[in-house]
């Protein structure tokens, strides 16, 4: 498995509609077969910092994600909504029971 976090600030008028494109974008990469979570989390102490929790089963689904319509449509959308450039953390999943 394969998860990238996105560390993301928005511009504070950027927000609402940041919100709103990256849960078209959640919905469909929750539909893609091999994702297994996709999450958005929102800062506490700042409500314009955001990070996004990406899996995948294996690094060709993560790279297969970033060819979607639905990706590259958030991608394109949220470009001018960036207060700073996004910075995605690959890292591996591990499992402790």
């Amino acid at each position: 498995m394969i998860a990238t976090v996105v560390m993301i600030d928005v511009l504070p008028e950027c927000v609402d509609a940041f919100i709103e494109i990256t849960k078209y974008n959640h919905e469909n990469s929750r539909r893609e077969p091999e994702n297994v979570r996709f999450d958005l989390l929102r800062d506490n102490k700042d409500p314009n910092k955001f990070i996004l929790y990406e899996v995948y089963a294996n690094e060709a689904a993560a790279a297969a994600h970033k060819e979607t319509a639905h990706y590259n449509k958030w991608r394109e959308t949220v470009a001018p909504m960036m207060a700073s450039p996004r910075v995605g953390i690959p890292t591996t999943p591990l499992a402790f029971d």
